[in-house]
């Protein structure tokens, strides 16, 4: 493996443990419950630590992103889109995908993909909750394509869109760490749902006060979930997702609100 393809991965990861178009200067007037309609909210983000200088030799290390939130009427299930780029669109992209029940409980479809440069690759797992299976397409620059199905987990499976909006739909309850598993990059890891104390949070010329929730490893597992992610969530019925901390101990993501589209 290359030390482009490792720099690849590793920024991949950090994307993608997560946890987006610039920029109203009042950015919560649009705001809209969980579950109603239709949501964007937009993002900056930004790479910071000892990674991000050398992920800054192939990759950029800020730039903008969306978070995309539909409701379906007709089969009641909720569909969620993270795309991530630089301010320069043509650099590349990378997007996460889900397709989830409606209380945020189980992911009935995951995607995650990026391209930078030459570099590509991208991988959409369907869950078979019916059947107990999961079905897995994976495809790249470097490997090309590769189909898997395997016996699905006897726990309903969530990954990491799932399980912001799950934190969205049931904040008030979080008031004690909750066990969870997070599905991601192909992996299921068990892991803590838990507060994380509260903050104001500056918008631009808007302060929020905002709910921190950590999703961390349980104990004696930090070596296969390493870091935190810490979303904080706007304290009133919109639960908004103002800031979202990736951690990790070589590199952090940080991703602030910037504006929002409300409801169809």
């Amino acid at each position: 493996m290359t030390l482009t393809r490792r720099m690849a991965g590793g920024f991949v990861l950090l994307l993608s443990l997560l946890l987006s178009s610039p920029l109203s200067a009042e950015p919560l007037q649009k705001g809209c419950a969980p579950g109603l309609g239709s949501e964007e909210l937009h993002y900056s983000w930004k790479l910071k630590g000892a990674l991000s200088w050398i992920a800054g030799l192939r990759f950029p290390t800020s730039g903008v992103g969306a978070l995309k939130t539909v409701e379906s009427g007709g089969n009641h299930l909720v569909d969620s889109q993270l795309l991530i780029t630089s301010r320069k669109s043509s650099d590349g992209f990378y997007l996460y995908q889900s397709q989830m029940d409606p209380s945020g409980e189980k992911t009935l479809m995951t995607f995650h993909g990026y391209s930078w440069g030459s570099s590509h690759r991208n991988e959409r797992t369907h869950f078979d909750y019916l059947k107990r299976l999961v079905r897995t397409r994976k495809e790249s620059s470097d490997d090309g394509v590769e189909n898997k199905v395997k016996p699905l987990p006897p726990q309903d499976m969530r990954d990491v869109l799932t399980a912001i909006y799950y934190l969205r739909q049931n904040a008030a309850q979080i008031t004690a760490p909750v066990q969870s598993q997070v599905f991601s990059d192909g992996k299921l890891y068990t892991v803590v749902f838990a507060p994380a104390g509260h903050k104001t949070i500056g918008l631009g010329s808007t302060s929020v006060a905002a709910l921190g929730y950590r999703i961390s490893a349980v104990p004696n597992a930090q070596k296969k979930f390493p870091g935190d992610v810490v979303v904080w969530l706007s304290n009133d019925n919109r639960r908004l997702p103002v800031r979202i901390e990736v951690q990790q101990s070589l590199a952090s993501l940080e991703l602030n609100l910037q504006s929002v589209d409300g409801c169809s």
